[in-house]
């Protein structure tokens, strides 16, 4: 594994960490605690050291059975990211929390499903630049740092949106990490955000780094896919569209004999302001794939 350092945090990251939306159920697959242990146990012994998890994926599903492994696990041998700003209420539905007291109790309810006294990094959650510029929000949120809840805050941008204020303000509200929807079928960071990340010293952690499972190789253009799954949502046009550009890229980018997956991630890597890619697993077989992608030549360590 190789590690990067995340902004100014100072804390190494792995450039593979572990995405963990699908824990809370929306991807076709309901989990257990044995399975995401064992997915853990199998990410920690590649090296990989950065959990992404949120408050909504299901009703703090997710941080749930991450707090479970980590209740029986080194708790510092991990750097754990989650966010703030919704609730869970169904399949692919929100509420929107902005408050500053409201995100005080998803602070406090995320805290005790991850059964941990502190969050590394702790996110604003894909919300709008009203939202964003909430003085009583971020001063609460200043407050439990100096408290030790939180010790580090970030910014994940909305995939709806152009997110150039809220990086751009980033470091006015003490946010030292961006995390922003990259991959090689979603190039438009680079016009804008990446330079700016790098520009203000921002840490990057870019999801959906295998665009939703698209760029795994996996797919061919008249896949299927079932309900429960959230590509199920996505539309007819935009998936066939997905699937060619796909397959273009294998066969003109994808050098021969190497594992699509891994490819994409190094991709994502190999950008400057990047600092770790978060993909999603739904086994271990997954998990080692992923963090193979660490080993091509084409992914730098720069924690040195």
């Amino acid at each position: 594994m190789k590690y990067r350092k995340l902004g100014s945090t100072g804390m190494n990251v792995s450039v593979i960490g572990l995405g963990t939306w699908q824990f809370g159920g929306e991807w076709g697959k309901d989990f257990t605690q044995v399975e995401v242990d064992a997915m853990l146990d199998k990410a920690g012994e590649l090296g990989i050291n950065l959990i992404d998890t949120a408050e909504c994926y299901g009703d703090h599903l997710s941080e749930k059975f991450i707090g479970g492994y980590l209740a029986r696990r080194k708790r510092e041998d991990w750097i754990v990211a989650t966010k703030f700003g919704h609730h869970f209420q169904g399949h692919l539905q929100r509420e929107q929390l902005w408050r500053a007291e409201d995100v005080l109790k998803q602070l406090d309810d995320s805290l005790r499903a991850l059964q941990t006294e502190y969050i590394d990094l702790y996110q604003f959650h894909s919300g709008t630049d009203e939202q964003f510029d909430n003085d009583k929000l971020w001063s609460m949120l200043d407050r439990q740092k100096q408290a030790g809840k939180i010790r580090h805050l970030g910014v994940s941008i909305s995939a709806s949106g152009s997110g150039v204020h809220q990086t751009s303000a980033a470091a006015d509200v003490q946010a030292e990490a961006i995390q922003v929807v990259y991959n090689r079928l979603d190039r438009q960071p680079e016009e804008e955000i990446l330079p700016l990340c790098i520009e203000h010293k921002l840490g990057v952690l870019a999801r959906v780094p295998l665009a939703s499972g698209y760029l795994s190789g996996k797919y061919k253009p008249d896949a299927v896919f079932g309900q429960g799954d959230v590509r199920a949502n996505h539309k007819e046009d935009v998936r066939q569209k997905q699937l060619r550009a796909v397959a273009e890229i294998a066969t003109n980018e994808v050098p021969s004999g190497l594992d699509m997956a891994q490819w994409a991630l190094a991709w994502c890597l190999q950008h400057p302001a990047v600092t770790s890619v978060i993909p999603g697993c739904k086994n271990i077989e997954q998990v080692i794939s992923n963090a193979s992608a660490a080993d091509l030549d084409m992914v730098k360590d720069t924690t040195q």
